[in-house]
């Protein structure tokens, strides 16, 4: 069996424990929608959807002019550097969360990578977690209303901090005690 057989076989396996155990409802009414706003028949909007998936899901190659250098004997030492962006999701460790419902969730709801849900820090009543930027409007109100343990996401993407502290507190660290300010002057 080739290569491309085996491809072939396991995507077949895939999709069919994805029908077995998923409802498609949402990816439905989006085929459909895009391939309406597309002019395009549900077929080829599946097809041009599965070759985004498929070039998205490829790393990127060096090209190393000498053949025996490794990058040349292993294409896939390198791969695509995704800029992933903060979001803050309003369900926490009191909500009974934990990081694998949060990853199928998120799997499930938006169709992102496992390899690109990154650094999830579940506190009490929220949790912190980076996903790549550039997520699609409508995935990421879709986001808004999925719902862990009977709890909503209200997923919301944070403002990079810029290494910012905050308040005046850097002010007043190294400012030396004011000493006339605590006494009372008196006039004459």
């Amino acid at each position: 069996m080739s290569q491309i057989d085996d491809k072939e076989a396991h995507l077949k396996a895939r999709l069919q424990e994805i029908l077995k155990t998923h409802s498609l409802e949402y990816e439905l009414r989006f085929i459909a929608n895009m391939s309406s706003e597309l002019l395009i028949d549900a077929s080829t909007c599946a097809a041009a959807l599965m070759k985004l998936m498929n070039d998205l899901e490829q790393p990127t190659q060096i090209q190393s002019k000498d053949p025996k250098s490794p990058a040349s004997a292993n294409k896939n030492t390198s791969s695509l550097t995704i800029k992933m962006v903060r979001y803050r999701l309003n369900v926490g460790s009191e909500h009974a969360i934990n990081i694998e419902q949060i990853k199928e969730t998120l799997i499930e709801e938006s169709g992102v990578d496992k390899n690109n849900i990154n650094n999830i820090n579940i506190q009490k009543n929220y949790t912190l977690i980076e996903l790549p930027d550039e997520m699609p409007p409508d995935i990421f109100l879709h986001l808004k209303s999925v719902e862990i343990n009977q709890c909503k996401l209200d997923i919301k993407r944070l403002k990079p901090r810029n290494n910012k502290r905050r308040g005046n507190n850097h002010f007043r660290r190294n400012r030396k005690p004011d000493t006339n300010h605590n006494q009372t002057q008196t006039v004459n």
